[in-house]
């Protein structure tokens, strides 16, 4: 997402980390490692600029003393491979031009405004699959982002435009699985979404925090 808005960054041996500030809703900095230093993180970001943030993936920073607050806590969570429980009731694609894109990022904005996140030039790459559920009509009403890495597939913006946390699933494990059949999902979640994900075969297997410096 970085590379799709020209934000340069780089990989440490206890963080990734972005010098300038990154896209909405995408960290300043991510660790890599439990004990990571947090004045060695926090002098690798911008934070002059009010909204830098940090994922800490391991729960165990404090950077109070840097002006950040916890914005929320969530768990990681993985699920085996295998097919969903409950079949899918859209038909779905992955989104391979920029008109599919669009519709899709409308979709998962829902009016907010933020719908020019998702650039074009992420269909460029390789190991980001962009997954549309569409109804009847043609309209993408679900979906989520698929990001393929060397032993798992990172789902991210699950969503879906009717019913509750627990509506896109069927559709995001299914078109998952008929991808990636022999690899585990993960992501992370939090509140009802992570009891709707856990209901969908995910388990918790640790915390994390996301920080904010207002």
């Amino acid at each position: 997402m970085c590379r799709c808005h020209g934000v340069a960054s780089e990989f440490g041996p206890q963080a990734w980390t972005a010098p300038t500030r990154t896209p909405p809703f995408y960290p300043d900095a991510v660790t890599l490692v439990p004990g990571a230093d947090p004045l060695a993180l926090t002098d690798r970001i911008d934070t002059t600029t009010p909204g830098a943030s940090v994922k800490d993936s391991f729960a165990d920073l404090d950077l109070t003393s840097a002006g950040f607050r916890v914005l929320f806590e969530a768990e990681w969570i993985r699920r085996p491979p295998g097919a969903p429980a409950t079949a899918p009731d859209l038909a779905w694609s992955v989104a391979d031009d920029a008109d599919a894109l669009r519709a899709w990022a409308l979709a998962w904005d829902d009016g907010d405004g933020n719908a020019r996140l998702f650039r074009p030039e992420l269909l460029a790459s390789p190991d980001t699959f962009v997954i549309a559920g569409r109804s009847p009509d043609g309209r993408v009403v679900a979906g989520a982002v698929a990001t393929r890495g060397a032993h798992a597939i990172g789902i991210s913006n699950a969503f879906t435009r009717t019913g509750g946390p627990a509506t896109p699933w069927p559709l995001v494990l299914g078109a998952a699985h008929s991808l990636f059949p022999a690899t585990p999902l993960v992501g992370y979640e939090h509140g009802e979404a992570l009891t709707a994900a856990r209901h969908h075969g995910f388990a918790p297997i640790g915390p994390l925090r996301v920080w904010i410096r207002p």
